[in-house]
């Protein structure tokens, strides 16, 4: 039998094999580099993409500085306490961000995207909502302001984007959902914020006072807290709604602090109407002229040997009151001159009052 012994390959073969593959790729490469890559992206990436080129613009960095004097010489030092993030209101310099993020500032920078940094102004804060409103003198062409959204229509699992200056590392993007709503969280005040956004996009520190935009590129949010044992992201993230935003921030800019909804009474504490058997909010006293002594809601009458337990506030605006949290949160959701019905507890009797909301500080 005879068998065969393999081709040899000569010189030439081997050479022509070399310049064949040689063509071959340099047209695959060719092809590959002619093609825009985000045809290989998923639509949700380009639009991740999209909204951050258009939206980082408005972002802005925010220095918190103190003012030290030295010692020995008496001269005059300032130095970084703290950095946060802000975000372009409007073409007239207006930037908001966190109270928190300009505490005890001596002096505010802010620095756009383009690395310009402007010295800052208070224009107003509310403590309450951890909202600060800045001002810089730049010039309009250079500021995009952001776009604002709702808040009062969000749903559990919406896809958010946080972007903000976590470590200093400025403009940086995180994605996450809405993890959930209604949320409460405590100010440095101690008030509560009610409403609160929970989002899993990652916040870290030198992200408070950034936007949460949804997938449309709207602001619905600003980031303010998280929860964690380390200092660092751990899954729980919080925003202040953009409803509060909305409704806080035109106050700030007129009058530098915010007016307040109220009936103009002065309340007795959780723990003593607690201890005397009851629950909603007890009513210390009206002050005079007030929305509420105007209506006939009565405080605690003093009798000979004892005082008269006033009204209880049991319900605001359809919502059950439970305690002075429940009844503050109802307050927040309306402005002075709007009319809500209150029901107190008057003895054994229920009691509905239609009541003008007044300004109180």
């Amino acid at each position: 039998m005879k068998t065969c012994e393999p081709r040899r390959q000569t010189p030439l073969r081997i050479f022509c094999a070399s310049i064949a593959t040689g063509m071959l790729l340099a047209a695959l490469s060719r092809a590959a580099e002619s093609r825009p890559l985000k045809r290989d992206l998923l639509p949700s990436e380009q639009t991740v993409i999209e909204i951050f080129k258009h939206r980082s613009p408005s972002v802005v960095s925010v220095a918190n500085k103190a003012i030290l004097r030295d010692f020995f010489s008496s001269c005059l030092y300032e130095v970084p306490q703290g950095a946060g993030s802000g975000f372009v209101w409007d073409k007239e310099g207006h930037i908001i961000s966190n109270f928190h993020v300009i505490y005890q500032a001596s002096a505010v920078q802010v620095t756009l995207k383009d690395g310009t940094t402007y010295n800052a102004s208070v224009v107003g804060v509310d403590p309450d909502h951890d909202i600060a409103v800045l001002k810089i003198d730049a010039p309009p062409d250079t500021l995009l302001p952001i776009v604002p959204g709702t808040s009062s229509d969000l749903e559990v699992g919406q896809t958010v984007l946080a972007i903000g200056n976590p470590f200093g590392l400025d403009t940086s993007l995180s994605v996450g959902v809405v993890s959930a709503l209604g949320r409460t969280i405590r100010t440095m005040t101690g008030r509560t914020i009610y409403d609160v956004i929970q989002t899993d996009a990652a916040i870290n520190p030198g992200n408070s006072g950034g936007p949460l935009l949804d997938s449309a590129g709207r602001l619905i949010g600003m980031n303010t807290a998280i929860v964690t044992t380390s200092g660092s992201y751990a899954g729980v993230g919080f925003a202040v709604p953009v409803d509060i935003i909305r409704r806080m921030v035109p106050q700030l800019i007129r009058d530098g602090r915010v007016r307040r909804a109220g009936l103009g009474i002065q309340i007795l504490p959780d723990h003593i109407l607690r201890n005397a058997g009851y629950t909603g909010v007890g009513v210390l006293r009206t002050l005079p002229n007030s929305a509420a002594a105007k209506a006939g809601i009565r405080g605690m009458q003093e009798t000979r040997h004892r005082g008269e337990m006033g009204d209880i506030i049991i319900e605001a605006d359809g919502q059950p009151i439970s305690n002075i949290d429940d009844f503050l949160a109802v307050m927040d959701r309306h402005e002075a001159g709007e009319t809500i019905a209150i029901t107190v507890l008057r003895g054994k009797e229920k009691i509905t009052f239609n009541i003008v909301l007044q300004n109180v500080d």
